[in-house]
């Protein structure tokens, strides 16, 4: 059995071994439209995580039995012209819950806490020479007593919310299906949120509803102090609005692991902001824990040896 993975730097060093055992594979770092259909002439099973999959790259493929998606969306595959062809396609869900939770609190606790500010006074030697045991010129916040609203009561938005709660924080969120299925925590408007937490925390995913669903206006809404992290989707938080409220310091900060365009490019806003201090930036990294690595490639192998 042939098993092609067209863009498997995506998951770094980790082993494909469980992988490599069930069929003959061959792994490309990464695959542009036109490689991507010249690889898979002989591929009966197919392994992609951003590669797109459409009409012209299926048709290449006249063996193609199997599509695998290495993570859990798969809008980058076209799902009709796969059904057309009775190709299953496969994800994997649930693989990096625990990753992206512990990478949202490092960018709440980072900005609340003023982490890379006190590590830099250290290791530049500012501490050294300040005279004194402390350096107290940077105030930070507690955690506790804060109110955390959370967009989208997911799977990882709920645990989001259980760790929130061990930190001592209130807990409410906004349901972008609005079926407000969670009864643990109070179920606000929106508006409501973005007005009353003082860390918004985004974990939904892109859709026609939640498309642009944080824009100036509700930024506008937020706290002065408050602080909003995004690891949903790019295009959920209007990027250009958030450069413009950082740069006015109409909120106290942002935290961002994924982005309208990715990798982001050189000349994009938030890289220029008269803030840079409020931003806590990750290169869509959330998901990819070793552990949560190691998950990936094990589902991927259980989905192959299902069979078609």
């Amino acid at each position: 059995m042939k098993i092609v993975f067209l863009d498997a730097a995506t998951v770094g060093d980790t082993s494909l071994a469980p992988i490599e055992r069930l069929g003959d594979l061959v792994c490309w770092p990464t695959s542009t439209p036109e490689e991507a259909r010249e690889r898979v002439g002989d591929c009966e099973v197919l392994i992609v995580n951003k590669v797109k999959v459409d009409k012209g790259l299926l048709a290449a493929a006249p063996k193609l039995r199997l599509i695998c998606e290495a993570a859990t969306g798969v809008n980058n595959i076209d799902l009709e012209a796969c059904a057309q062809r009775e190709i299953p396609v496969r994800n994997v869900a649930g693989y990096s819950t625990d990753s992206v939770v512990q990478e949202t609190f490092m960018h709440i606790l980072n900005l609340m806490g003023n982490g890379p500010y006190f590590d830099h006074a250290v290791k530049s030697g500012a501490y050294s020479r300040g005279g004194i045991f402390t350096d107290v010129s940077k105030p930070f916040l507690e955690i506790t007593g804060k109110t955390l609203g959370i967009i989208g009561m997911g799977t990882i938005g709920s645990k989001v919310a259980k760790v929130g709660e061990a930190f001592g924080m209130k807990v409410i969120y906004f349901s972008t299906s609005g079926t407000s299925h969670c009864k643990e925590y109070p179920s606000v408007p929106l508006d409501r949120l973005m007005a009353e937490s003082d860390v918004v925390s985004v974990h939904a995913p892109f859709n026609a509803r939640t498309s642009g669903l944080v824009g100036e206006r509700e930024l506008r809404l937020m706290k002065p102090t408050a602080f909003i992290i995004n690891m949903g989707r790019g295009g959920i938080v209007d990027e250009q609005a958030l450069a413009r409220v950082i740069d006015e310091g109409i909120i106290g900060g942002a935290g961002l692991d994924v982005y309208v365009t990715e990798p982001l490019p050189a000349d994009h806003p938030l890289l220029h902001t008269c803030h840079p201090e409020k931003l806590s930036l990750t290169p869509h990294t959330a998901w990819a824990s070793v552990e949560a690595r190691i998950r990936l490639v094990d589902a991927i192998a259980g989905n192959i040896s299902k069979g078609f």
